[in-house]
């Protein structure tokens, strides 16, 4: 767990180098998030993370409900989170955007690190370790981070921190799957290149069914949607080769 709090507090600091002075045009500039600017994105960030301290503290049902106070007929989870950052971003200015996101940033790994790493809580995608929730809470800061670079026109060094970004997209394969309504034909394994040109494999218990290879960035960007799989270099072999590519996700 340790080793995931000080990614997570190293990615959080990424952003918040990249925040550091912004001015009016920098916080309207667009992301790749369709439809949101570098204000929205940070927002979106601060309101989740609000929702994994509370869910690190056995609270998420309730602050699900105070979050969406006066919101009805929300879809899908991403309707829901572009409906809550619609609403927020009407009643706060940018300065005041960037400390919530500050001060959910530092509670948020205040919390982590009190709690049992393998109890199971409450999230988006249903119940999961605290270990888990963590590594997603990683998972989403570094795709956003990299939304608001491409925004601003900067280049970011990828870092070994995308080795839990990678690993959590290998373990949630059966959630992607299960979301598509599809099954896995058998277990995957990822042979990947790190940043530093080291291997990260991936390995399941039993013999792989399919294999996929390829540069981590690439398959994090995948994951994250950022990135099609047609235009990765990424190779998979086996029965799922092609649904692993189009699937695999980082998020709930």
């Amino acid at each position: 767990m340790d080793d995931i709090l000080t990614a997570l507090d190293q990615q959080h600091r990424e952003l918040r180098s990249l925040l550091a002075g912004l001015d009016a045009s920098g916080w309207r500039a667009s992301t790749p998030c369709e439809g949101w600017d570098v204000t929205d994105v940070v927002l979106h960030l601060a309101q989740t993370d609000e929702l994994a301290v509370a869910s690190a503290t056995g609270r998420f049902d309730e602050a699900l409900e105070v979050l969406g106070r006066g919101l009805t007929g929300i879809g899908s989870v991403d309707d829901g989170a572009a409906a809550l950052v619609a609403r927020d971003r009407a009643e706060l200015d940018d300065a005041e955007v960037l400390e919530r996101w500050e001060r959910g940033t530092r509670r948020l790994v205040e919390v982590l690190r009190g709690v049992d790493p393998h109890r199971r809580v409450t999230w988006v995608a249903g119940q999961l370790t605290t270990r888990t929730l963590a590594t997603t809470r990683l998972a989403e800061a570094w795709i956003h981070t990299t939304d608001v670079a491409a925004a601003l026109g900067v280049a970011l060094r990828p870092t070994d921190r995308l080795r839990h970004v990678a690993r959590l997209a290998w373990r949630t394969l059966p959630y992607a799957f299960s979301r598509a309504g599809r099954s896995l034909a058998g277990p995957v394994v990822f042979e990947l290149r790190g940043p530093d040109g080291d291997v990260w494999s991936f390995l399941p218990d039993e013999p792989a069914a399919t294999t996929v290879r390829g540069d981590a960035l690439d398959l994090c960007l995948v994951a994250g949607r950022r990135l099609d799989p047609s235009a990765a270099g990424l190779r998979a072999e086996g029965p799922d080769a092609d649904a692993v590519l189009a699937l695999v996700r980082t998020y709930a």
